[in-house]
């Protein structure tokens, strides 16, 4: 073995193998490795090495390894020698205990080791990072998936952008580190209980950060790797309204409109799909939206902001294809038609073939932008709905892409992140600060381009509801801190129905206490997809006048509780701690606060235990150390126990921390 000094970190020979440790940020290790060569440049979130360390990273070099110190955490490189030859293999400590928080295992006592290429020609392999398994450990954080589990540990989740499912290849681990696997390309993870598993189908090398600390330090540090989150503009965190489609101006306004007449705070509205002539035109049909700046200009005087749907298709009769494809701006393939997806636009008898233009090209992004400036932005719409972005694929054959980038299955779950990029670049250089995009999907650093994330098209169910409880904490754990779901579910749900009318309220009341609040779906009576679809009503009156008193109520709750959740939105942008989180990020110390998956906190003040059953009207509250104030009752209650807490119709449980001052009740 081989040990030489770059720059500030150490780098290792094995033979053909080259290993580097480098120091990366406050108590943090990036590790690199390949075959002959380590490669800068490649996709990532590490973009720029933070500058900030604890404390001057040193080293010790010995005949039979290495040991590198950064603040709290350490990496030592030492030689294991087998039957099937020598591999150099890394574990993690916790610098002042020497306790082990991660270490890597051989693949096989005799072949292969911790790391393995199969190569693939071309400089490409698929990559195995192999890590021991703990008994002990729970896993928090991955993305956002529909699993319906708050601890991962015990299973294999696939590295591949899906609708609802957002990869995000960055942990929390109960061990106290956090973990980020900095490869974009197409793969899977296994945690699973004889060992942990990264694999990437197609890459250079391999790639991966480490840090150490309680939850609020480990997310601190990973801000500082990937991207701090802007401070979300103010009126972001009110009410928005949204449903499956309003097809026409007139129609938008006279919502708007009714918000108004009845007293109801409305932040934002949504111009949704088909309101172009063809996908990738990015524009208003002017059959159906007459003159958006007058209407734009209507709902400024009324506080009301618009945002308008982008899809990153781009239809073969589109007005801008021609000159897109003849520029290299679309997404290319290495066999077959240039078509990724299927779409069934509008004046199209079936769906047919359709492109999406190259979000990792820079070209391609500044070209996007320019429609959107001149079609949008010039009228006055600067909020943005980036829809199937993760980018959706019919099929899903990501090998056979090729992007600016590099192939398909080596860069593909990198596309949402940089198509938000290019929203967030062109706002800036058009003098504006106040970035959002909602988006289907994110990548690790989609945060520091002002992403925000809902959780895709999911079913109108009490279930669905449950499963959004831990789908919004872990892909809060994984650096996201602006996430919504559509209130109500997007699959469906009748007005008309009392049980529907019973999981709206609920969902409102769950919603009313998330990062953003937002209400949208796809209501009865449904359609096909297609242009002419366009969804029940979705508003806040059409669920029946007992669930409307409801929601008034929970709307005015948001705008009392807004200035409370501004707080806490600067705190994610200076700290990289989210504003909605599990109980441990507070509470690390206390053991049941790791095992409570169906309750949450709003900052430090405020615990939400939602309630996801149909008829239910009281639940268990677990409550972690200190005292706490049931915000309808005003009975104070003796932290680390549980209560059991009234959840009438009207409310569900919420509870405030002793001393704070966060107005819950009227």
């Amino acid at each position: 073995m081989l040990v030489q000094r770059v720059g500030d970190g150490l780098e290792f020979r094995s033979e053909h193998e080259i290993l580097r440790i480098e120091p990366w940020g406050a108590d943090s290790i990036r590790v690199r490795a390949g075959w002959d060569r380590i490669l800068d440049g490649l996709p990532g979130a590490l973009d720029e090495r933070p500058v900030e360390l604890t404390s001057e990273a040193h080293f010790e070099i010995g005949e039979t390894g290495a040991r590198l110190t950064n603040g709290a955490i350490a990496a030592v490189v030492m030689k294991d020698i087998g039957d099937g030859g020598d591999v150099l293999l890394v574990r993690f400590e916790d610098a002042a205990t020497g306790r082990e928080l991660l270490g890597e295992q051989r693949g096989h006592f005799w072949w292969p080791g911790a790391r393995v290429f199969y190569s693939l020609g071309g400089g490409r392999a698929k990559i195995e990072q192999h890590f021991r398994a703990y008994d002990d450990e729970r896993i928090y954080g991955l993305g956002q998936h529909p699993h319906g589990r708050l601890d991962q540990k015990g299973l294999t989740l696939d590295l591949l952008q899906r609708n609802s499912d957002v990869c995000i290849p960055f942990l929390v681990s109960s061990r106290g580190y956090g973990f980020l696997w900095n490869n974009p390309a197409v793969g899977h993870v296994e945690l699973a209980e004889n060992r942990t598993r990264w694999v990437a189908d197609a890459s250079r090398q391999i790639d991966y950060w480490i840090t150490a600390g309680d939850p609020a330090q480990i997310m601190r540090h990973y801000a500082d790797a990937t991207g701090h989150a802007p401070v979300l503009p103010e009126w972001a965190s009110g009410f928005w309204q949204s449903k499956l489609r309003y097809r026409t101006q007139d129609e938008l306004l006279a919502v708007a409109r009714e918000y108004k007449r009845r007293g109801l705070p409305l932040s934002v509205i949504v111009i949704d799909f088909f309101h172009w002539i063809q996908v990738g035109n990015w524009k208003f049909d002017p059959a159906d939206w007459p003159d958006p700046k007058a209407m734009v200009d209507e709902l400024r005087e009324l506080g009301v902001r618009v945002m308008v749907s982008v899809w990153p298709l781009v239809s073969p009769f589109s007005e801008n294809w021609d000159e897109m494809a003849e520029r290299g701006l679309l997404v290319g393939v290495q066999q077959g038609l240039p078509y990724t997806s299927t779409f069934p636009d509008r004046g199209m008898p079936k769906p047919f073939g359709v492109a999406h233009y190259d979000a990792t090209n820079p070209e391609a992004r500044a070209f996007l932008w320019s429609k959107i400036k001149q079609n949008y932005f010039d009228l006055g719409i600067k909020v943005w709905w980036l829809d199937a972005c993760e980018p959706e694929l019919r099929p899903v054959h990501p090998s056979v892409l090729r992007f600016h980038a590099g192939d398909g299955d080596e860069i593909l779950n990198i596309y949402p992140q940089m198509h938000a990029r290019g929203f967030y670049d062109g706002m800036h250089e058009a003098g504006e600060d106040d970035v959002i995009s909602l988006c289907r999907s994110a990548w690790a650093g989609s945060q520091k381009y002002g992403a925000a994330v809902w959780s895709g098209d999911i079913p109108a169910t009490f279930d669905a509801l449950r499963r959004q409880v831990r789908a919004g904490l872990n892909i809060a754990m994984s650096g996201i801190p602006w996430w919504t779901t559509d209130i109500g579910g997007f699959h469906g749900g009748d007005p008309t129905s009392p049980e529907y009318r019973e999981l709206v309220v609920r969902w409102f009341q769950y919603g009313v206490f998330c990062p953003l609040f937002r209400l949208h779906g796809d209501r009865a009576p449904r359609e096909a997809f297609g242009a002419d679809m366009t969804g029940g009503a979705n508003e806040v009156w059409a669920f029946g006048e007992e669930a409307y008193e409801i929601i008034r109520d929970v709307l005015i709750l948001r705008e009392r509780i807004r200035p409370y959740l501004m707080d806490q939105m600067r705190k994610a942008h200076e700290e990289g701690l989210p504003p909605m989180r599990p109980l441990f990020v507070d509470y690390p110390e206390d053991a049941q606060s790791w095992l409570t998956d169906d309750e949450f906190m709003l900052g430090p003040d405020v615990l939400v235990a939602p309630i996801t059953e149909a008829g239910v009207r009281a639940r268990d509250v677990y409550l972690p150390p200190g005292a706490w104030v049931d915000a309808w009752t005003g009975v104070r209650h003796s932290g680390g126990l549980t209560v059991h807490a009234d959840a009438p119709l009207e409310h569900i449980p919420v509870f405030v921390r002793e001393g704070s001052d966060v107005p819950i009740a009227f």
